[in-house]
């Protein structure tokens, strides 16, 4: 027996079609999806989103910023409770974070909502004690500048 030939299957022009669209499906992605990230980028821009917000936000281990009214859904508080008793964010940062353990059969994805919601109500009351110091300390500033006055008057 001598040695087996092989020829190589002949495609024809029907392969060399199946080629060409699928280079220029690629190429048309390769433009596209740029394009289409600068146009998301710009989008956010326009709805009040930093760039270096819209970056970050599209990264895989980026922080996820969730808004203050979705945290206080998440938390199922309101903004008078959290002003009147801080310690309520806490509270349910807790009892929500503990009935939703994966050990008990709960939700990772759950427990970070909960976990970006309390960060996002953190934040919240740190601005307003912030706030709070600096109407403070305006106000007594006001206070000592009419004292002032007052006793120039007296002079």
């Amino acid at each position: 027996m001598g040695p087996i030939s092989r020829t190589p299957p002949v495609h024809g022009p029907f392969a060399r079609v199946i080629v060409q669209v699928v280079v220029a499906g690629i190429a048309v992605l390769s433009r596209a999806l740029p394009a289409a990230y600068q146009q998301a980028l710009q989008n956010a821009k326009k709805g009040g989103v930093d760039a270096e917000a819209a970056k970050s936000a599209g990264g895989m281990f980026a922080r996820k910023v969730i808004s203050h009214a979705e945290a206080m859904q998440v938390l199922n508080v309101t903004e008078e409770e959290i002003v009147k008793d801080p310690e309520v964010v806490q509270r349910q940062f807790d009892r929500y974070f503990a009935v939703n353990a994966v050990e008990k059969g709960g939700s990772f994805y759950l427990q970070s909502k909960i976990y970006r919601a309390k960060e996002q109500l953190d934040e919240f009351l740190m601005e307003k004690r912030k706030e709070e110091a600096g109407e403070g300390s305006a106000e007594s500033e006001a206070e000592n500048d009419e004292e002032k006055e007052k006793e120039e008057e007296r002079r």
